[in-house]
C-alpha cells in the first residue's frame, strides 16, 4: 500500500556533499514524523536526523552543522543534505516515516530498502 523510495546516495571523497531524497508513495492519507537513519558494517542502525510534520528537527550529535533534513509535504518527500561527509559517515542510508493510510486510524512506521552512501578518497 505504501512505498519509501530512497535516492541519491554513491560514492563520494572526504570533504564532499551529497543530497538523499524519499519519496512516499500509496494510499497515504497524513504522514506524521520523517527520518533518517543510517547502519554500517557490523553496527547498530542510528538516528542521524528526524523532522516533525511541523518542522521541527533533530539531530545525531555526529552530523549536527554538516547534516540538514527538510521535507516537502505537498510531495511526501524528505531529504537529507550531507555536506562535509567523512568516511565515517559511510553507511547504508535508510528513510522512515509515520505513516497513516486511508482507513485507517493510527499511524504505522514505514521504511525504505536503503541507499548506500560510500566516503572514500
Amino acid at each position: 500500500q505504501v512505498q519509501l523510495v530512497e535516492s541519491g546516495g554513491g560514492l563520494v571523497q572526504p570533504g564532499g556533499s551529497l543530497r538523499l531524497s524519499c519519496a512516499a508513495s500509496g494510499s497515504i492519507f497524513s504522514i506524521n514524523d520523517m527520518g533518517w537513519y543510517r547502519q554500517a558494517p557490523g553496527k547498530q542502525r542510528e538516528l542521524v536526523a528526524g523532522i516533525t510534520s511541523g518542522g521541527s528537527t533533530n539531530y545525531a550529535e555526529s552530523v549536527k552543522g554538516r547534516f540538514t533534513i527538510s521535507r516537502d509535504n505537498a510531495k511526501n518527500t524528505v531529504y537529507l543534505q550531507m555536506n562535509s561527509l567523512k568516511p565515517e559517515d559511510t553507511a547504508a542510508y535508510y528513510c522512515n516515516a509515520g505513516i497513516m493510510v486511508y482507513g485507517s486510524i493510527r499511524y504505522r512506521d514505514y521504511w525504505g530498502r536503503g541507499t548506500q552512501v560510500t566516503v572514500s578518497s
